[in-house]
């Protein structure tokens, strides 16, 4: 088995929903030992959609390789634990609302007092600093303040949210990159820090490009080419893009359609961006005559870039997908088979089955507080009194 590059590696994890978990599941599948303190009910992040068992898709795919233990933060034996925890832990991450782990007693100054070279990181909507750090905000409101929505506009202008989780899971992104680095200087030269990483700003990095371009245009970016975009054929949709001249001239050829392969009001990038609605109406007309398939044999030969729009069965079932080795499928215990992707730098999810799994509530408490010094009678102790949970029984996957 290959090495992880965070071996060795421990991290307390207060976070909870899709940012923090993502974070810290790439970390986990580094090598790092992720230590998930959830509430004695779980991360909320467990129920994002359909549910089966203690889990949903979101928490599996965000939480595989890590191992969770479910704590009351104000009870006296989870205090003691968390700051046990804490104490020799190389990063502490947490996403609560601005405030409420100080609170808690386990902001940055609390852990540095124990352990000077934590590396820390809070994650949040907004930061934690300025006038809407405290506001309470999720992904669609993100995509909303920070442009996306109007950069992601519908043909008649309507703003539009993307259909998935898309801010939180760039944030998880840029934050496992933030805490790759941290920790190479933590290892270098024995230096903490405090990272403070937000699901604004991690939109507004995704958005980099954009946001240049907004003001170089002065509020009004250009279409980058035409045409580019989905269009209707007789069974689905083909996504064809013709940045070049020549694919421009080819496509329209391609198509049976020389009148506008040959449109003198077409001639030219400038052109055919000024005379779009020429263009697009003319794809409308003569796409919808044969199948996505049917374009494609003719197109894709003579090098002009389309593609078929695929829903994610179509994805998984390709067989380009299952021969590059994009897809992996894994059992999750309670819940069945499901895919993972693989990871550029990562073992392949079916070379690496303990990093898969995605622990329950509180599922390796015993074994933590075992670590920690804990012999039985006062593990049992412990869960008796409630401040820690207890293991459930997972049920298996119906067959």
């Amino acid at each position: 088995m290959v090495k992880g590059a965070f071996d060795g590696i421990t991290v307390l994890d207060f976070t909870q929903g899709i940012a923090g978990p993502h974070a810290s599941m790439l970390l986990a599948l580094h090598g790092a030992d992720v230590i998930k303190v959830e509430p004695p009910e779980g991360d909320w992040g467990r129920a994002l959609g359909d549910i089966k068992g203690e889990h949903c898709a979101h928490s599996i795919a965000f939480n595989r390789g890590k191992r969770s233990i479910a704590v009351d933060l104000k009870s006296p034996d989870g205090i003691a634990v968390v700051r046990k925890l804490a104490a020799k832990a190389d990063v502490v991450m947490e996403s609560f609302r601005p405030g409420v782990i100080k609170r808690l007693g386990f902001g940055y100054e609390d852990i540095k007092a124990i352990n000077p070279k934590v590396v820390y990181c809070s994650v949040s909507g907004f930061g934690q600093t300025g006038p809407y750090s405290k506001r309470p905000t999720v992904d669609g409101l993100i995509q909303a303040f920070s442009g996306m929505m109007v950069m992601n506009k519908m043909p008649d202008g309507t703003p539009w949210r993307q259909g998935m989780i898309a801010v939180d899971v760039t944030t998880g992104l840029y934050t496992f990159q933030a805490l790759s680095t941290a920790i190479m200087r933590q290892f270098r030269f024995g230096e903490g820090c405090f990272i403070d990483s937000s699901l604004m700003k991690a939109a507004a990095a995704f958005q980099g490009a954009k946001l240049m371009e907004w003001i170089f245009s002065n509020g009004a970016p250009p279409v980058l080419y035409m045409p580019a975009g989905s269009y209707k054929t007789k069974n689905g949709y083909i996504m064809v893009s013709a940045m070049r001249p020549h694919h421009f001239k080819l496509m329209f050829e391609l198509i049976g359609r020389e009148d506008i392969a040959n449109d003198p009001e077409l001639q030219g990038h400038e052109a055919r961006i000024r005379n779009a609605p020429k263009i697009i109406k003319a794809l409308n007309e003569t796409l919808p005559s044969k199948t996505t398939e049917e374009w494609i044999a003719i197109l894709q030969p003579k090098d002009v870039f389309c593609e078929r729009v695929n829903n994610y069965t179509d994805y998984l079932d390709h067989p380009h997908v299952k021969e590059s080795g994009a897809i992996d499928w894994i059992e999750q215990e309670g819940v069945g088979r499901l895919p993972v992707a693989n990871i550029a730098g990562l073992p392949r999810a079916s070379e690496h089955p303990p990093q898969q799994h995605a622990p329950h509530i509180g599922e390796d408490g015993p074994d933590i507080l075992g670590e920690l010094g804990y012999g039985q009678a006062d593990i049992d102790a412990i869960f008796s009194r409630g401040g820690i949970r207890r293991p459930a029984a997972v049920a298996k996957a119906a067959e």
